[in-house]
């Protein structure tokens, strides 16, 4: 076998053993995802209008490895919308006299 037929083969198996991890672990990652993202929804929706803080303060407030969850925040509904890129989306808005309430899961 040739150097580059072996280098091939090498990447062919590194590549099918990735797609093997992935399919396997995927189920598990996206539950991560939604709870993260229902965490972050819940709690920032919290800082910002239960506590009445600006948006900028309520960033330090998520645990560590929350980087990867990003927030936005609508005052006009005051609802705050957390996501985490291609697996999970969700939305926490603000009810006088019950606080902030995640929406259903849109599954």
């Amino acid at each position: 076998m040739s150097n580059s037929r072996v280098w091939r083969f090498a990447a062919l198996i590194a590549g099918a053993a990735l797609i093997v991890l992935l399919a396997w672990n995927w189920r598990a990652w996206v539950a991560r995802a939604e709870v993260g993202a229902a965490y972050g929804a819940r709690m920032t929706c919290s800082c910002r209008y239960v506590e009445g803080r600006a948006a900028e303060s309520c960033k330090g407030d998520t645990e560590p490895g929350m980087e990867i969850v990003s927030i936005s925040d609508s005052p006009e509904d005051k609802s705050v919308t957390a996501r985490v890129p291609m697996m999970a989306k969700r939305t926490a808005r603000y009810r006088k006299g019950w606080g902030c309430l995640l929406e259903a899961d849109p599954r």
